[in-house]
């Protein structure tokens, strides 16, 4: 059994993609429905630094998040805003990690295996986070069906998390390779 050490780069890069999270997370663009760049963000960070280096920088900032440092959307912070009705949703950033880092040991780091593992990852994220969702809707206001929920939810967010997974994926393919990341 050999123990797996990470080197202060490593960790520098945990880091720095923890706070590129949240910075993401404060960029709103407006829209009839306004959405975050903070998934634009878990993508980037999961293709910049693979699986493994890219899940722990997903739980870095969401324990940043849960101590109540402003690293979520709109500078809020809090356990709160994790144990509320999007919370899942920021809880199922960890799956996407997950999910990543498994495709990416079993299979292997290449671009049709991080797309795959990307699309598969934000799906199950989109079901922990609307399942969270009607459990703590239904708690608050009263119980909602499914399809109001995905309505809410995620049907309005499917368009632009595609396009930022795109583009974290060009991004991040350039990016790793100048910098050396993987």
């Amino acid at each position: 059994m050999t123990k797996t050490k990470f080197k202060t780069t490593d960790l520098a890069y945990i880091a720095l993609c923890a706070v590129l999270i949240a910075v993401c997370s404060w960029v709103s663009i407006p829209s009839a429905i306004p959405f975050t760049m903070q998934t634009f963000a878990i993508f980037c960070v999961l293709g910049l630094l693979g699986g493994r280096r890219g899940t722990i920088a997903v739980v870095v900032y969401l324990l940043l998040g849960a101590i109540g440092l402003p690293v979520f959307a709109s500078f809020t912070g809090g356990a709160g805003i994790l144990l509320g009705t999007t919370g899942g949703y920021m809880m199922g950033f960890i799956f996407m990690g997950i999910i990543y880092w498994l495709f990416e040991s079993l299979i292997g780091d290449r671009l049709a295996v991080r797309i795959v593992s990307m699309v598969l990852g934000l799906a199950v994220c989109y079901a922990f986070g609307t399942g969270w969702f009607m459990l703590v809707y239904a708690r608050q206001t009263g119980a909602i069906g499914l399809s109001t929920a995905l309505a809410w939810c995620v049907l309005p967010f499917v368009i632009p998390d595609l396009i930022k997974m795109v583009l974290a994926l060009l991004l991040s393919g350039k990016l790793s390779r100048a910098l050396q990341t993987r």
